[in-house]
């Protein structure tokens, strides 16, 4: 009966009875650590991020180049990697070989990643799932089956569906953004055809997720989409997202005006956190002037925050920030 009432009501008066019924984490809060390429700054490359439930369940988001390869000390236990899609700056070709390699304006991400992906290799050290929507998660089951993996790892998610790990309910949104594979993580015959004729192959549509964690916090993660009306229609009016991480690195993303716009328009979130910039965004851990991250933090109405990396940020239910903002 329960399940049936509950079909019934959109995701935030659905949690909303939830707290009533004592099943939601309400007073408890959702942590978030950026694991950028340097400690305490944001930096071209930054795209990943833990989030953490208050039950436990740890995700990490677009792992990219800036995690250290499965022996990173900070990713810890991982339950589920997110990607958004196949770009080598988010599923990772390549990474840095430690922590403040390089620097923050040049991080150093000498340390090959393919054919694997940095992606893949981490959920084969960590024993975690990868969660992805469209097509990209038969090629990620079949990277972890070819590595002795288990191909069911790999958990399909298609818009319009979720997928519970934990606490932690995972749903995807359509995102515009291309989706090529590169032909490096192919590799054989097809892989060097494909480089010769300077072409990738099509892995579906590109992916943006709304997480909603137990205490009733759901968190919009757009990867590199572009202005759409799910964000409206879906992350607002569906999922009554409360926190969104926004892409702002312009020319290959949305640049800082557009993304303010999906913000203060479309999405309409209690907070922000700024991401892909594409820039040193910061110098000692403040914002270098006449950035397209400070244009981006001008321009939204709702408190931005900064992926400063190893910085563990709190979350309340409401979005707000409540401790490492």
């Amino acid at each position: 009966m329960t399940m049936s009432l509950t079909r019934l009501f959109t995701v935030p008066a659905a949690l909303a009875l939830a707290v009533a019924a004592g099943a939601v984490h309400a007073d408890e809060t959702v942590k978030i650590t950026p694991l950028g390429s340097h400690d305490g700054e944001f930096c071209p490359f930054d795209r990943a991020l833990v989030l953490e439930d208050p039950d436990g369940t740890r995700l990490l988001f677009d792992a990219g180049r800036t995690v250290a390869g499965p022996d990173d000390p900070r990713l810890g236990d991982i339950d589920a990697v997110l990607v958004s899609h196949m770009h080598g700056d988010h599923v990772g070709d390549r990474h840095i070989p430690a922590v403040n390699a390089g620097e923050c304006g040049k991080p150093d991400v000498s340390v090959a990643s393919v054919p694997n992906t940095n992606t893949v290799d981490i959920v084969m050290a960590k024993n975690a799932q990868i969660v992805t929507g469209s097509d990209m998660a038969q090629f990620f089951g079949n990277k972890l089956a070819s590595l002795g993996g288990d191909a069911g790892q790999s958990q399909l998610v298609r818009f319009g569906a979720s997928h519970q790990l934990g606490g932690v309910t995972i749903a995807t949104v359509p995102a515009v953004h291309t989706n090529g594979v590169s032909p490096a993580f192919i590799g054989g015959k097809l892989g060097e055809m494909l480089e010769q004729a300077g072409l990738q192959i099509a892995a579906g549509p590109a992916t943006s997720y709304v997480v909603t964690f137990s205490n009733g916090l759901a968190v919009f993660l757009s990867g590199d989409t572009g202005i759409t009306a799910e964000q409206d229609v879906v992350v607002r009016g569906h999922y009554g997202a409360k926190l969104a991480v926004m892409n702002i690195g312009n020319k290959f993303t949305t640049g800082p005006a557009e993304a303010a716009y999906v913000m203060n328009d479309l999405v309409q979130p209690a907070a922000v956190i700024v991401s892909h910039a594409n820039e040193k965004a910061t110098e000692g851990g403040e914002v270098v002037a006449g950035s397209k991250t400070e244009a981006f933090i001008a321009a939204v109405d709702a408190p931005v925050h900064l992926p400063l990396s190893g910085r563990t940020m709190a979350f309340d239910a409401g979005g707000a920030c409540v401790s490492g903002c």
